[in-house]
């Protein structure tokens, strides 16, 4: 198989149509190893949900150490940050944490931004909780290739992804899971002791936000608790990162144009 690790960018659609093939084959712990024999700067991207959980102990079991960056929103549920703790205790990988620019804590970042801006504007709220400091994370820990927990199964977007995608930026995504089924991620987190979140034994099965993240109802589908009664699928971190930043400065503009002009008044 054509290796990714430094022409990536020049892959056309059958190179990369050729590698998925072949990859489709091979089961997920197979795909880990080779992403970690492919890529001199593999991480994995995670917030600790049941796959990514899987992930990261496929990994150990066969000894390779991938760091692993966290997104922190400022708005994740306890069990989650308690979950993050546990497992980089359990597994003791590389972690780095990221959080919204100039923000350390909630209260920060409602100083920052207001309170509810999700409410008032999801678009923002996602390119500064999520967007932009995964953007910083990849700059600056030089990432050029990502391992995700996404599946097919999970369905929206992600019902026809590929097991490797490269996004606009040239990131390439790693997706080991994509074919596996929310049965076969519980089963294997069973059957393997590993870590997970404790909101799964109380009906989650997606979990993001607090504020937008509720159980699921049985026949429902795995993240139908994500942004319930919304046609949102997504939070904008596997979304084309160019069109979510003009969309946010689109957005920001009216209320930047004010601070401009005060600032040019002042210096005259």
């Amino acid at each position: 198989m054509p290796s990714l690790s430094a022409p990536v960018l020049h892959l056309d659609e059958s190179q990369l149509r050729h590698i998925n093939s072949k990859l489709s084959a091979m089961e997920p712990h197979q795909i880990l190893a080779w992403a970690a024999t492919t890529f001199a700067s593999l991480y994995q991207e995670t917030a600790f949900g049941p796959s990514g959980n899987v992930i990261t102990d496929m990994l150990s079991s066969q000894g390779i150490s991938v760091p692993v960056i966290f997104i922190d929103t400022l708005h994740h549920f306890d069990e989650t940050l308690d979950l993050a703790r546990r497992s980089q205790e359990r597994y003791g990988f590389d972690l780095h944490t990221f959080k919204p620019e100039g923000c350390l804590t909630r209260e920060d970042f409602i100083a920052h931004h207001g309170d509810n801006l999700w409410k008032r504007d999801d678009l923002v709220y996602d390119f500064s909780v999520k967007v932009e400091p995964a953007r910083r994370a990849y700059e600056m820990l030089g990432a050029r290739a990502v391992i995700t927990g996404r599946r097919r199964s999970q369905k929206g977007d992600r019902a026809t992804m590929p097991i490797v995608e490269i996004e606009s930026t040239g990131l390439v995504k790693i997706n080991p899971l994509a074919m596996w089924s929310f049965q076969q991620v519980w089963i294997y987190l069973r059957a393997n002791g590993v870590p997970y979140n404790a909101l799964l034994d109380q009906g989650y099965k997606s979990v993001g936000d607090y504020h937008s993240t509720r159980p699921v109802k049985e026949g429902e589908d795995e993240r139908a608790g994500r942004w319930a009664g919304e046609e949102k699928t997504e939070c904008g971190l596997h979304k084309d990162y160019f069109a979510m930043r003009a969309q946010f400065l689109a957005r920001n503009k009216p209320q930047q144009e004010p601070k401009t002009a005060q600032l040019t008044a002042q210096a005259a």
